[in-house]
């Protein structure tokens, strides 16, 4: 039997909010699961395959469609902070006591959101390709970026030239990646709609307005926090990582060559690898 991820089957849990909340359930094990949090405009079918069975190689690891997004239900709502109480509820749904949280771009938002709403419900956090509330020049991302991958039909070309570096090694991952994420034919997630891109971009933008206070609030994330990225990535530029990095207590940075936005997908198995590091302890 095919336990990959390409080939699991989608879950449908109903949160106390009445949501009915679509997910996929990878790997195994009695230990914390690790649960992750989706870019912009993504859903169950945007993650690299490859990455996630390289992280449920020895761990739970649980991917959902938040509020309004792919196959799950509702309205995608305008604000992390309601992003991040929607995906509590999915976490009170699941009946996990303690999670370990993994966010890439605007997930990662939402997971900085979550282990300050929530701080007893999070061990440890995994922020990829992110940036902290209020950081200047985080108020929408440039032209060329929304631009690329903003727009109702996008194409691999856009997708490549933000998540992947310029160079042929990139340039050919990333195609790679594109493979694994279009090579599942059946059972696929629901497409994210127009309405979700405009309700998801306007979080965004609301995220970034910058407020040097908002950036004080990072001092309370007191667990251990992984903030990685890309050094070519044109989205959440680097300088963020390191900006994150520097303001939470415990926090541990690694920035990987050669990549950009999707430097997840990218470096994958030494990613899952770092990120199963950092989780063991």
């Amino acid at each position: 039997m095919d336990n990959s991820y390409s080939s699991l089957p989608n879950l449908r849990v109903t949160g106390a909010n009445g949501i009915d909340y679509a997910y996929r359930d990878a790997g195994a094990g009695d230990g914390v699961p690790l649960v992750l949090l989706q870019h912009f405009r993504g859903n169950l079918d945007s993650w690299d395959p490859a990455l996630i069975d390289a992280l449920a190689s020895g761990r739970r690891v649980v991917t959902f469609d938040n509020v309004g997004v792919g196959g799950s239900s509702g309205t995608t709502p305008r604000t992390v902070e309601q992003m991040a109480s929607d995906a509590i509820v999915f976490l009170e749904a699941m009946e996990f006591e303690q999670v370990d949280v993994l966010g890439f771009s605007l997930g990662s938002f939402v997971a900085q959101e979550i282990a300050l709403t929530r701080p007893a419900i999070v061990r440890r956090l995994v922020l990829a390709s992110s940036a902290p509330q209020g950081a200047d020049g985080m108020h929408g991302w440039a032209p060329e970026v929304i631009g690329a991958i903003g727009k109702r039909e996008t194409s691999a070309e856009e997708y490549l030239s933000v998540f992947f570096a310029g160079s042929p090694s990139s340039i050919a991952a990333g195609k790679k990646t594109l493979q694994g994420v279009y090579g599942r034919t059946d059972g696929r997630d629901t497409a994210t709609s127009w309405e979700t891109r405009n309700a998801q971009y306007d979080a965004v933008c609301t995220w970034g307005i910058p407020d040097h206070a908002a950036l004080q609030r990072l001092s309370c994330l007191t667990l251990p926090v992984f903030v990685a990225n890309g050094n070519s990535d044109p989205m959440i530029l680097p300088h963020y990582s390191y900006l994150l990095a520097g303001l939470i207590p415990h926090a541990q940075l690694k920035i990987y060559p050669d990549s950009a936005h999707g430097f997840l997908f990218q470096h994958h198995a030494e990613f899952a690898a770092d990120v199963g590091s950092f989780l063991n302890g």
